[in-house]
């Protein structure tokens, strides 16, 4: 018999060239952004004047005139030209959650038949993707097939390169005919919009000089990376991007070694590799190291504005892909890809930032007395409060319910941890007292190593949402998940507390209150009102989980359930008041994510059905027909029972789990077929509730089967050999 993929994989690795990678001699930032279109291109490549009334055009948030949009695309083609660029392509952000691009040759036929290249502004502003072959959640079908792509000025456009080709791509949104939301970007893009607006009324009741701010986004990317020859060896990897079965290997991640351990020199040499091409393209990754588990690994760059962030990131995706597939690796970017061991989130470090240089989420020196960060620190926390719910749903997805509420993430109550000083300063503040000391500490822990500084807050890993010193990390966001979606909802939550905040100053200004004692008076009363939301515990613990009940929180343990606070009045009236979503823009939304949720467990039911009908099964029938032969052959030796007990007992209990396997595969697909026949939120029930449970009954007679067949005939890539062959 031939060799099954599993040891032909294990076969090529074992023979595997070392990937030689040739990084640059230079320093980072000698050749940093040099793929971008950036202002300092700008200027080399337009006239002084137009690049003012360019820059001007951004900065303002104005729409872009036609004529001037001719000369920025003229700009834009002579420096891609300059780098070798034969096609551009609007590069958008579907609700799939990941990146489409339409490419576009320079090349055309003038009007007299005359091969010639050129790219106009109309080019650059506008193009026509098919607008019915993304999902839409019924807001265009088949027949209604007109889309557009538009250009979103305030992220610049870079040139991707693969292999020894270079794309000019021009970040845009993606709308219907009728110029509804098909994307991620523009609901984004409105967000920023609608709290920029309104955080700077705030800030101004404060300081008349800010005139700007900006929502920032620092995300944490965790991944998984296997060989390349693995991963072609289990169809559930690639097919759904994690193992719908496979038995726990004898070592995990319980001895605590791989996390800031060595660095593999074949994942270095990746590392290495994809940092290059970030930097080229103007992502600013600055931090590299492994995770937990094994085989695990985790990216961070430093911050940027909210938008260009977020584009960055699902840019990296893309990129991480391509640069693993030139070393013989596959990432993972699933949240779950191996049970047993820690799943992958996407952190994301949000705060708000200034024209005048402010954090607006930076304590300073003396916390309780600084208005303005108490302001914005407090809203922040008052909005999780009044939206939990909503910001839980925007990270709902079928991949991040495996992972929500493990022993490595976030569970899925909505809780804030701000840690015990700013827990003190702001309890002091609302009832009038004094704080205490809140200056940072010092550990002086021997003379030989430098005094070490302890921060004021501590980290509590297990909070979805936690205070980190000056940014709140949403910790809950899923590894593979488009950030577009929670920030889009943090975005729109902040900008309506800050707006109710602002209209109940003016109130009690206009009653005669003085300001800064207005302001004091609604901070103190939503103190008190969001203790509620307020944790600063072990997240994980079955007391939290009954005492966030008495509390009224909610624990919405899955995606189907969770999804629904996405549809409720109040949330309604969020998207549409702040111009965000219009209310059948909202509900396509919804639909979207609920068809993705189905589509996304019927793959993997099909999958799974498939490996072990056409994997497990027959090797487990060959093997029990070898035990059955080898219990023939004692018999006819003339051994008693007791000589092949230990054979015998093996041919019941595979014959048991193979029958097992099978009844269950029938009835996953019957519940499946049943599944179907609803509409797209009683489908994504019956797929929760009815098709995941068999899902599971299946996995565990699969493993029993795994622990019970000779190895060498096992088909399917181990954990063993997932998690620990570099």
């Amino acid at each position: 018999m031939s060799k099954s993929l599993r040891f032909n994989a294990l076969d090529t690795i074992l023979y595997r060239e070392k990937k030689v990678v040739n990084t640059p001699s230079t320093r980072i930032s000698e050749y940093f952004g040099s793929h971008v279109f950036t202002r300092k291109v700008m200027q080399q490549y337009l006239s002084a004047k137009l690049y003012k009334q360019f820059v001007k055009t951004i900065d303002s948030g104005k729409s872009l005139d036609r004529d001037l949009a001719d000369h920025i695309a003229d700009a834009m083609y002579n420096w891609a030209i300059s780098m070798g660029v034969t096609h551009y392509a609007h590069w958008f952000q579907p609700l799939t959650g990941r990146t489409a691009e339409k490419h576009d040759s320079f090349f055309t036929l003038d009007d007299d038949g005359s091969p010639i290249e050129k790219f106009s502004g109309d080019a650059l502003v506008q193009q026509e993707p098919d607008g019915s072959s993304f999902p839409g959640g019924g807001l265009r079908t088949t027949f209604e097939a007109r889309g557009y792509t538009a250009w979103d000025t305030t992220s610049p456009a870079f040139v991707l390169e693969v292999e020894n080709e270079k794309t000019l791509c021009i970040p845009t949104i993606f709308v219907t005919y009728g110029g509804q939301s098909l994307d991620y970007k523009l609901p984004l893009l409105k967000s920023v919009s609608y709290l920029e607006n309104v955080a700077v009324k705030v800030c101004q009741l404060f300081d008349e000089n800010i005139n700007k701010v900006y929502a920032t986004l620092g995300w944490e990317q965790e991944y998984f990376l296997i060989d390349e020859a693995l991963f072609y060896a289990r169809p559930d990897l690639q097919f759904t991007g994690r193992t719908v079965l496979g038995r726990r290997a004898p070592k995990g991640q319980q001895m605590e070694d791989h996390y800031f351990g060595s660095i593999p020199e074949r994942v270095y040499a990746y590392m290495r590799d994809l940092e290059v091409e970030c930097h080229k393209l103007g992502i600013p990754v600055r931090t590299r190291h492994n995770e937990v588990a094994p085989s695990q690994y985790e990216l961070a760059p430093q911050y940027e504005e909210l938008n260009v962030a977020v584009d960055h990131n699902q840019l990296l995706m893309d990129l991480m892909d391509r640069v693993a597939r030139r070393h013989k690796l596959a990432v993972l970017l699933h949240e779950k890809p191996f049970a047993g061991v820690n799943g992958s989130g996407k952190h994301n470090n949000w705060s708000l930032a200034t024209n005048t240089g402010v954090n607006l989420l930076s304590p300073g020196s003396d916390p309780s007395n600084n208005l303005l960060f108490l302001t914005f620190f407090v809203n922040t926390i008052q909005a999780v409060h009044n939206y939990g719910d909503l910001l839980r749903a925007s990270i709902a997805s079928a991949n991040n319910d495996h992972r929500l509420g493990a022993n490595e993430a976030p569970p899925a109550i909505m809780s804030v941890f701000i840690g015990d000083a700013m827990t003190r300063t702001i309890e002091a503040f609302a009832s009038d007292s004094n704080a205490g000391n809140t200056a940072k500490e010092a550990y002086q822990l021997t003379n030989m190593v430098p005094e070490l500084e302890k921060d004021n807050t501590d980290r509590n890993r297990t909070s979805p949402f936690a205070f980190t010193g000056n940014k709140f990390e949403i910790r809950m966001v899923g590894s593979s998940s488009n950030c577009a979606g929670p920030m889009t909802v943090m975005n729109m939550i902040m900008g309506k507390q800050l707006n109710d905040f602002y209209a109940e100053v003016n109130a009690l200004v206009d009653s005669g209150k003085d300001k800064k004692a207005a302001v004091e008076t609604i901070l103190k009363r939503y103190i008190t009102e969001n203790r509620k939301v307020r944790f600063e515990g072990d997240n994980y613990s079955n007391a939290w989980k009954i005492e966030a009940k008495s509390r009224g929180l909610n624990n919405f343990q899955t995606t189907p359930e969770a999804l629904a606070a996405f549809v409720e009045e109040k949330s309604e009236l969020l998207f549409t008041e702040s111009g965000v979503l219009s209310v059948e823009e909202l509900h396509a939304h919804y639909d979207v994510k609920l068809e993705s949720y189905s589509l996304q467990i019927q793959i993997e039911s099909r999958i799974l059905a498939e490996i072990c009908l056409n994997q497990i099964i027959p090797v487990s029938v060959r093997y029990q027909t070898e035990l059955a032969n080898n219990i023939l052959s004692l018999q006819d030796l003339g051994l008693d029972e007791e000589s092949y007990a230990a054979q015998l007992d093996m041919v019941k209990q595979l014959g048991s789990h193979i029958n097992a396997l099978k009844s269950l595969i029938n009835k996953m697909r019957d519940e499946r077929a049943a599944a179907n026949e609803f509409g797209s939120k009683e489908k994504a029930f019956a797929y929760n509730d009815k098709v995941k449970p068999v899902m599971e009954q299946i996995r565990e007679h699969a493993e029993e089967l795994e622990d019970l067949v000779d190895d060498s005939e096992w088909p399917v890539a181990k954990y063993r050999e997932l998690l620990f062959l570099k």
